[in-house]
C-alpha cells in the first residue's frame, strides 16, 4: 500500500515536532514517521531548565509529550515506526517503513537526530538522568559545587570538561589512553585549568550509587588495578553518531556522518531538507533543534509553493 503526502518528516524529537507544527499550519498536511518511541534525546534528559517558556524545570519526557500533543492537536498523522530506506533519486520521493508499504512525498525533512555514544554498562543505563549525562550544556548547572567525572579524550570531552568547571568543584577526565586526542589548543586549555585533573590508561567499569551517582569504579587498562573514585556526576563524552544509516548514502554527509546543508536546511538533494542534531554536530540543544525544524518547514513550504 502506498500513501501520499506533500511533506514527510522523519524523526520525533524537537526538530521533527517543530517542523510538523509549522508544516501543519502551512496546510502541507505532513506525515511524521517518528520511530517506535517518540521524543528523541530529551527522553533521556531529566530536568530541562533552558527551554524558553518554562520558568520551573520540566522533565525531558514531559516536554516531548507536550510537543507531541501539540502536533496531534493540529491534525498531523504520527506513525510510530522507523523508516528502513528512502529513494531520493526522483520525485515524488519514496520512504519505505520497516513493516512494508511506501510513503510518497513531494518534500522530505530528515530530523532523525544523533545518538550519544555510551559506555554500554548496565549501571550507566540505570542511573541515566540521575547523575549520568552526555550533555554538559544541558545538565552542568545541576552540579554546582559537586565533583564530576568526564569520560573521553577528544575535543568534545575537553569542551565538556571546561564548561563543567563553571559549576563543579572538581572535574576528573578519565581516558583510555596515555595521551589526549583533542586539538592542541583544547588540550592546553584543559591542562591549565586548576579544576581539571586527568586519569590515564583507565576505563570506567561501573557507576556507583542507588538512585543517584555516588562514584565510579575505575580499572587501569595496563595494570588491571581497580579503585573507586567518589563523584556525584558522570558525563560520557566519547562522541555522537548521527542517525543517517537508513539514507543509504543518498545525501551528502560530512566526515563525521552528519548531513551537509547549504548553511540553512537545504541538503544536496533538491526538495530534501535536514533539521536538528542530524545536521548539527556543534550545538546539539533542544532549542536549536526546534529552531532548525521551523526553518526546514518554512523552506519546504516555499519550495513547494514555488513549484506550484
Amino acid at each position: 500500500m502506498t500513501e501520499e503526502t506533500k511533506l514527510a518528516i522523519i524523526g520525533s524529537g524537537a526538530a521533527a515536532c517543530t517542523a510538523a507544527i509549522y508544516g501543519a499550519r502551512a496546510d502541507l498536511k505532513p506525515i511524521v514517521h517518528g520511530g517506535a518511541v517518540i521524543g528523541g534525546q530529551l527522553l533521556v534528559t531529566s530536568d530541562v531548565e533552558n527551554f524558553p517558556g518554562f520558568p520551573e524545570p520540566i522533565q525531558g519526557p514531559e516536554l516531548m509529550e507536550r510537543m507531541k500533543k501539540q502536533v496531534e492537536r493540529l491534525g498531523v498523522k504520527i506513525v510510530q515506526e522507523n523508516i528502513a530506506s528512502v529513494d531520493f533519486s526522483k520525485r515524488p520521493f519514496v520512504l519505505k517503513p520497516e513493516s512494508g508499504g511506501a510513503l510518497q512525498a513531494r518534500a522530505v525533512i530528515v530530523a532523525t537526530g544523533a545518538s550519544a555514544k555510551w559506555l554500554d554498562i548496565a549501571s550507566e543505563k540505570r542511573l541515566m538522568g540521575h547523575g549520568v549525562s552526555a550533555c554538559a550544556t544541558c545538565d552542568g548547572f545541576f552540579f554546582k559545587g559537586k565533583e564530576v567525572v568526564v569520560v573521553g579524550g577528544g575535543d568534545t570531552a575537553m569542551e565538556e570538561s571546561l564548561f563543567l568547571t563553571k559549576f563543579a568543584s572538581r572535574v576528573t577526565v578519565v581516558h583510555r589512553r596515555s595521551e589526549l586526542r583533542a586539538s592542541k589548543i583544547m588540550q592546553d586549555r584543559a591542562r591549565k585549568n586548576p579544576k581539571i585533573q586527568f586519569v590515564w590508561d583507565t576505563a570506567v567499569g561501573e557507576v556507583l550509587g542507588d538512585g543517584s551517582v555516588s562514584g565510579v569504579r575505575l580499572k587501569n587498562l595496563k595494570t588491571g588495578a581497580e579503585r573507586e573514585l567518589s563523584c556525584q556526576g558522570l558525563f560520557v563524552a566519547i562522541g555522537h553518531a548521527p542517525n543517517t544509516a537508513f539514507l543509504g548514502g543518498q545525501l551528502k554527509l560530512d566526515a563525521k556522518g552528519y548531513i551537509e546543508t547549504d548553511g540553512r536546511t537545504r541538503t544536496s538533494v533538491e526538495g530534501v531538507f535536514a533539521a536538528g542534531d542530524v545536521m548539527d554536530s556543534r550545538y546539539r540543544q533542544a532549542i536549536t533543534a526546534a529552531g532548525s525544524g521551523c526553518m526546514a518547514a518554512i523552506e519546504a513550504e516555499r519550495f513547494l509553493e514555488a513549484e506550484e
